[in-house]
């Protein structure tokens, strides 16, 4: 079972350290998703290792008429829907082998605050989370590399006793003025009309 103090590593690490190819792409991965290290890279490729391998391992049963394998194989796509990997309904196992690392870390609840307008960039939502500003489900989370499921990306908002909900707060006034519909939270700010005439 091993010593609780040293816990099994939760990801693999790379082959060879000094790859120049594999050492860019990562970089850039962890510009685009404003990532802490690499080490996040590393867990989403594990991640999608295991899915491929489970996937290629039931396609070998499926051709042996394995009813387990079957079973499983409804688990396995049903379990990606839920997550948001792949769609609810109409997906294959060859749509597993298709997937791709940033569609793992799309899924990230440091993207998603991201996406979702509730943050200006990649790295202001993971310090918006980590400091606590950020809810869901009705309580705080602050994991940036949380998988969202597909039914828990509507509860995420701010912090109730955040002072981002106040609209007046200079990050989201910066964020309204770079884009004036950031997302559904916010209000869209209208242009500068003339007043109407009182009559």
């Amino acid at each position: 079972m091993g010593d609780p103090k040293f816990p099994s590593k939760l990801y693999d690490t790379p082959a060879h350290p000094w790859q120049g190819e594999r050492i860019k792409a990562e970089q850039e991965l962890v510009r685009k998703y404003g990532l802490r290290n690499k080490r996040e890279i590393w867990k989403a490729q594990t991640i999608l290792r295991n899915l491929r391998r489970q996937s290629r391992n039931l396609q070998a049963r499926l051709r042996y008429g394995d009813k387990q394998a079957e079973i499983e194989t409804a688990n396995l796509l049903s379990s990606c829907g839920r997550s948001g990997l792949l769609s609810m309904d109409g997906s294959s196992l060859d749509a597993v082998l298709g997937l791709s690392v940033e569609k793992i870390l799309d899924r990230r609840l440091q993207t998603i605050v991201y996406l979702k307008g509730l943050a200006s960039s990649h790295k202001q939502a993971r310090q918006m989370i980590i400091h606590g500003h950020v809810y869901m489900n009705g309580h705080k989370v602050t994991v940036p590399g949380y998988t969202v499921k597909r039914v828990e990306e509507e509860s995420i908002h701010y912090n109730p006793n955040s002072t981002f909900n106040d609209d007046m707060h200079p990050i989201r006034m910066h964020m309204r003025n770079e884009n004036p519909v950031v997302a559904e939270t916010f209000e869209p700010v209208l242009a500068d009309t003339p007043a109407p005439k009182e009559e």
